[in-house]
């Protein structure tokens, strides 16, 4: 075989070892080693100690030489110094802050306020508890970034009461799994960090760049909830006085300076200070992670066992992410090292494909990577595969970037594999069926393709802030 081919061979068994369920991260690092030590093996500088042995050399000093060349292979290096790499990268650093922040937010008790308060507000708006539960989400998606979290207490909090209040089953289901997507990709977002890490791009630019494109899609499904209360008011009933309570106008003042505005503030002032160059990134997701704790205090829901659960699974989410950059390094080092990326250039050169048919074959199978595997999977081993390509075909990362981060939405809420549904259907009430989950994300899936469409043909929602705080 020839090196190329050993590479495409690497490729192939690390995608059928993934499907056996083997732990990703060490899988990469395991592949990368061996067929490291194929790509890198020179018997006449590994075993040079060894050959230059004198006769009379005892068993010890030849057996210790010998093994000592076996592992004086040039991978064994590639991997101590990708591994420093990833420890030392500062765009990483921003990930442990932001997911404690958002951690801390989960127990603060901050999102039963929220949703209270906004379907409160919002009583006479056509779909309101649909409205209230959606804003909710992103709001608490846009703090802490986790898809799981944000379902499931959403899921707890927003579902019983869209059932109570007569709402269509599919209808709730799908609102909650949709709006806990969220947090992908508007900013802060984690993934964007990630993002930024594998490709090099600005992650500042890279937080510009989302916020449109998220704005929108939060458009597009309030307008697809609101509309559909309007057209179809059995799947949306307009709640009772018992149900969404009426409250004056200063206590329902009161109500949101109290829940939803120290949320918002904090995540303005965290992309403010990012947008406007007032922090860097890290700066900034430190000041999210003291605010957290400043807002879980306030609201007395600060314990030393949440602050511990906190610490512990930031520390736990931020070692698989990290041991996900140092396999992914390993691998694809060795991977271009075989000539697999060479060949892999070639091979799409020769389609003669223009940039849209590209983009749609790129964005094709990064949905399809979405069933079986994890956002972070695709970001860290899947997409610096497409990241050389760009520029034969004359394309921004930047926008390269947000497109993924759109698409990344469906891979929460395409059926079979939607892991949002799945989230939900474990905290639902029995009655509550698969699919009837299935059923209620296909319009908020479809809004995922209407917006990645406009971006198509509207590739300035991508880049007009970023020209306007940046320049080109």
């Amino acid at each position: 075989m020839t090196e190329p081919q050993v590479a495409l061979a690497m490729l192939a068994i690390f995608i059928f070892l993934v499907f056996l369920g083997f732990p990703i991260a060490f899988t990469l690092m395991a592949l990368g080693i061996f067929f490291g030590y194929f790509a890198y093996f020179d018997p006449s500088r590994m075993w040079r100690s060894y050959y230059r042995l004198d006769e009379d050399a005892g068993l010890w000093d030849s057996v210790s030489t010998w093994i000592n060349g076996f592992f004086n292979n040039r991978v064994f290096d590639l991997f101590v110094n990708q591994t420093y790499t990833v420890m030392s990268n500062e765009v990483l650093t921003a990930v442990p802050l932001f997911l404690f922040m958002g951690y801390i937010v989960e127990r603060a008790n901050i999102v039963d306020r929220l949703f209270t308060t906004l379907n409160i507000a919002s009583r006479n708006v056509p779909g309101s508890m649909g409205v209230a539960a959606l804003i909710t989400c992103a709001l608490f998606a846009t703090a802490t970034g986790i898809v799981g979290a944000v379902v499931t207490l959403m899921g707890l909090l927003a579902l019983p009461a869209m059932l109570k209040a007569r709402y269509d089953t599919s209808f709730a289901s799908g609102i909650i799994c949709a709006g806990g997507t969220l947090g992908i990709l508007i900013p802060p977002s984690i993934m964007l960090i990630v993002y930024a890490a594998a490709s090099g791009v600005s992650i500042v630019r890279l937080y510009a760049g989302a916020l449109l494109p998220g704005l929108v899609l939060v458009g597009l499904y309030l307008v697809y909830v609101v509309g559909r209360s309007i057209l179809q008011p059995s799947a949306a009933p307009k709640p009772t006085k018992e149900e969404v309570p009426e409250v004056p106008f200063f206590r329902l003042v009161w109500l949101l300076l109290t829940s939803f505005f120290p949320l918002a503030f904090l995540i303005m002032a965290v992309l403010g200070s990012i947008l406007f160059g007032l922090a860097t990134p890290t700066e900034a997701a430190a000041i999210g992670a003291l605010g957290g704790m400043v807002l879980a205090v306030a609201y007395r829901a600060m314990t030393f066992q949440r602050l511990r659960e906190s610490v512990y699974l930031t520390v736990r989410t931020t070692a698989m992410v990290c041991w996900l950059f140092v396999g992914s390094y390993v691998f694809s080092s060795v991977f271009s090292y075989l000539g697999g990326e060479r060949l892999i250039a070639e091979f799409v050169a020769g389609l003669n494909l223009t940039p849209l048919q590209f983009l749609l074959l790129a964005q094709g199978i990064i949905f399809l990577l979405g069933w079986p595997l994890e956002w972070s999977e695709i970001i860290i081993i899947f997409v610096p595969i497409f990241l050389p390509l760009l520029p034969m075909f004359g394309i921004d990362p930047l926008f390269f970037g947000i497109l993924v981060a759109l698409n990344l939405q469906t891979s929460f809420l395409t059926p079979p594999m939607a892991m949002s549904a799945y989230y939900l259907k474990g905290i639902a009430p029995p009655n509550v069926e698969l699919m009837q989950i299935f059923k209620g994300v296909m319009p908020f899936l479809f809004m995922v393709f209407v917006s990645m469409v406009l971006l198509y043909n509207f590739p300035q929602l991508v880049f007009h802030l970023p020209q306007v705080f940046y320049g080109r």
